[in-house]
């Protein structure tokens, strides 16, 4: 499967930049902080030429549009200090979580944990599903259930400051990620194959300097 996947990323269409470097058009945000306070500080901004989730107050930056069977490549960096984000895929209702995390499947950023799948309404499976996961009767995909799906590799991110590549490959019921050449994850049978995508701001100030999808097939 593996490898069928790559034969149709070589395949995908010309890519297209979510981000443009110069605006927010095509996205909006999600932030429940400002419901009451539309004019407060929002949480995603461009700067220089980079988009910016400052991480507080704490919400989503979502697409517009809808996708399946793609190809995500995203160029991020923690540029001061190690933090927490996250690219979601797949995503539909809003605030499906506490209020605030939309329905999806998170694909982890988090420094020392790039890769990591959380379940958010949606679910996945890969192999070694207790080993990576916890005890079966623990899964699940709301509140205190076992969402978290671990990694496969320690090693793979950049050191502060310096620019990592996520690439995304989500094709019908499957999930694969790369993390700066590395296969990180892989997961099938997601209980999603299409969806809006999100970034998160999430506590921590963290750039990206490329969001860029392809279609596959």
């Amino acid at each position: 499967m593996i490898s069928a996947l790559l034969a149709l990323a070589a395949q995908s269409e010309n890519p297209v930049q979510l981000f443009d470097g110069t605006s927010l058009g095509g996205w909006h945000m999600d932030v429940p902080e400002l419901d009451n306070n539309p004019g407060g500080t929002k949480p995603f901004i461009v700067r220089d030429g980079k988009l910016v989730s400052l991480g507080t107050p704490g919400g989503h930056l979502i697409t517009d549009g809808s996708f399946e069977n793609y190809s995500l490549t995203i160029e991020y960096r923690f540029a001061n200090k190690p933090g927490n984000c996250g690219a979601l895929v797949h995503a539909s209702t809003p605030r499906r979580l506490y209020g605030m995390f939309p329905q999806s499947l998170e694909v982890q950023m988090q420094s020392g944990d790039a890769g990591d799948f959380w379940c958010i309404g949606e679910d996945v499976t890969v192999p070694d599903m207790e080993w990576r996961r916890g005890p079966k009767a623990n899964w699940g995909v709301d509140g205190s259930k076992a969402r978290r799906i671990k990694n496969l590799t320690d090693g793979s991110e950049k050191p502060l400051g310096e620019w990592n590549t996520m690439v995304i490959r989500c094709w019908r019921d499957r999930v694969m990620v790369w993390v700066n050449g590395d296969l990180v994850n892989s997961g099938s049978h997601c209980t999603a194959s299409k969806g809006q995508i999100a970034i998160q701001a999430e506590g921590s100030e963290v750039e990206f300097r490329r969001i860029e999808l392809a279609k596959l097939g």
